[in-house]
């Protein structure tokens, strides 16, 4: 599977070609483009349960393959939101837990489930109770809103990230919740209130833009129609 990513930055493009009989699974709606030797189709990877899981972390219920079943082509997806696209290579050693909408596509040997955190991680990080899993053997594209910045942890080694800005990590690092500062009230001063702490090694993609700001600011443009 041979593929690029056109204008990357804010408004990327996946380009994937595609051999005849080859097969790539994206999310759905990823879809711009494909040439007419394509075939698309929604599919409910995993079964029902599969399907509700995947929903609990934020994705959709089906998925979208494209299959190259009549001949070779060319294949174009982007995001739903604007932000940067990263391909990762997984060789069936670890998996990736990716935040909610942060699955674009994968080659078939990419697996994509869902996992389940515990209650203080589920509470308040921000992810929810369900997070994605994608493991397996292949590439996988992931998405984000704004660019991706990648931490790498030495053993040992720790980090505090704030989790409105978490895009990937592998599922053998584990994270703790903690207050952003000593006390409560420092902590909520501050803005920061809860974060995430990671210890290495790992590495941990993040994403330069925090969705949550964005809507506030958003919400701080529009006219006052009570």
């Amino acid at each position: 599977m041979d593929y690029e990513i056109l204008y990357p930055g804010a408004f990327p493009l996946l380009k994937v070609q595609l051999s005849k009989g080859e097969t790539l699974k994206a999310e759905s709606d990823a879809m711009v483009s494909m040439a007419s030797t394509i075939d698309v189709e929604g599919k409910m990877e995993g079964g029902l349960l599969g399907g509700i899981g995947r929903m609990l972390a934020g994705e959709k219920f089906f998925f979208q393959t494209l299959n190259a079943r009549r001949g070779p082509g060319e294949v174009l997806l982007a995001p739903a939101i604007p932000g940067d696209i990263v391909d990762v290579d997984l060789d069936g050693s670890y998996g990736l837990v990716v935040q909610k909408d942060g699955f674009l596509a994968g080659s078939m040997g990419i697996e994509v489930s869902s996992k389940m955190q515990n209650l203080m991680q589920g509470l308040f990080s921000g992810e929810g109770f369900f997070t994605l899993k994608i493991s397996g053997r292949g590439t996988a594209f992931l998405n984000s809103y704004g660019g991706i910045h990648a931490i790498n942890l030495e053993a040992g080694e720790e980090r505090i990230i704030d989790n409105s800005h978490l895009v990937a990590w592998p599922d053998y690092m584990d994270y703790k919740i903690e207050k952003a500062t000593s006390g409560w009230i420092s902590s909520f001063t501050s803005g920061e209130m809860l974060v995430c702490r990671f210890k290495g090694p790992g590495v941990v993609l993040i994403q330069t833009r925090n969705p949550q700001g964005f809507g506030g600011w958003i919400k701080g443009l529009l006219p006052d129609n009570r």
